[in-house]
């Protein structure tokens, strides 16, 4: 079975699945291929301690994608997590970038538009929560978890926790490691963090929602390989990575539909500014994909940061970079995305092979 891989160091990264082949025809200068396949260590940068369902996720994308010997680097949040990927601490990062309750990661999406980097995949993985302490519930005075934990069972601590503290951790799993050392503590956090810090798990299942899913994305540094190479990243079933992902002409919907719909395996995220004060400019962005029949899967605005009002937009599209109709798109969008004096007002993220199947 070939696999694409790429120079990092002295290092050989595997970019592709082992389901995915990759043609020497379809592949740009700097991915080459090897064979036989030889087994090299890769290093996964995840918000850590142990424990944590970044680590989850990581855990389940090396897997699917045969990375049996992943060496696993634990940071204190986000962003070290992020950047370790971005400065060469770690080959790649798993990073959340959406919960199905709690919405987009604001500090991911903020981290794309302000540093160089590429992705390359992404994983879905199911959110267990659960409430894990050394005593009894009846002994809880203080529970922590990460933010997005606490929003994600604020009802559930309203209701059965109204006097208690909350407290913000860099990670579920920090939490949970903090906890194991007081009584009174008790941690929001997953089951392998409770076997991890040897923590009982009081209560299973705490949520709000009891479908809720977090959405990971695996990130590299944006000046080792451009979005263009991203086309062999996780587990795409078929002939080439290329050619399982990219999309096929547009197909006609069920009869009560008249317009036509792009078809992709593959998906494309982008970050695009708008001019401030322009009439029309949304729809217009927008109006160039429906136009051409491409689904949007994701679009969110987020501040630029430098005055009020001003905002840039996050968008994940069905559909890689190397189809003619997207390739379309993207010079239609350029050419009213900003203004000519501001740099950067269409930045590509990456193509890659859109997750079908929870976990």
């Amino acid at each position: 079975m070939l696999n694409c891989r790429r120079a990092v160091g002295a290092r050989v990264v595997v970019l592709s699945s082992r389901t995915a082949h990759c043609r020497a025809a379809t592949l740009p200068s700097k991915l080459f291929i090897t064979f036989p396949p030889i087994k090299l260590q890769m290093i996964i940068g995840v918000m850590g301690p142990e424990g944590s369902y970044s680590e989850r996720a990581a855990k389940l994308w090396a897997q699917k994608n045969s990375l049996k010997d992943a060496e696993f680097r634990y940071f204190a949040d986000i962003e070290d997590a992020f950047l370790a990927a971005v400065k060469g601490d770690a080959d790649i990062s798993v990073i959340p970038v959406e919960n199905s309750i709690e919405g987009s990661v604001g500090v991911t999406l903020d981290l794309l538009h302000e540093n160089e980097a590429v992705i390359i995949g992404e994983i879905v993985v199911k959110i267990e929560h659960c409430l894990l302490s050394k005593g009894g519930p009846e002994k809880i005075r203080v529970i922590l978890s990460h933010p997005q934990g606490l929003a994600q069972c604020r009802h559930f601590l309203k209701r059965h926790f109204p006097e208690a503290e909350l407290r913000s951790t860099g990670s579920t799993s920090h939490a949970a490691r903090l906890a194991g050392e007081f009584e009174e503590m008790a941690a929001i956090a997953s089951p392998e963090a409770a076997d991890r810090y040897g923590l009982k798990i009081l209560l299973s299942n705490i949520q709000d929602r009891k479908e809720n899913h977090t959405r990971f994305i695996i990130i590299l540094a944006g000046n080792k390989i451009s979005p263009e190479q991203t086309m062999g990243a996780a587990g795409v079933e078929g002939e080439s990575a290329l050619e399982s992902c990219r999309g096929a002409e547009p197909e006609s919907r069920p009869e009560t539909a008249k317009e036509k719909v792009y078809q992709s395996a593959c998906k494309t995220s982008l970050i695009v500014y708008l001019e401030k004060d322009r009439p029309g400019a949304l729809y217009e962005l927008l109006g160039a994909f429906a136009k051409r029949g491409i689904n949007l899967t994701k679009i969110e605005s987020r501040p630029s940061k430098k005055e009020l009002g001003d905002y840039y937009f996050y968008i994940d599209f069905e559909g890689h970079t190397s189809d003619a109709l997207i390739k379309d798109a993207l010079k239609d969008i350029k050419s009213k995305a900003g203004t000519k004096s501001k740099a950067n007002t269409l930045k590509v993220l990456g193509s890659y092979p859109a997750f079908r199947d929870f976990i």
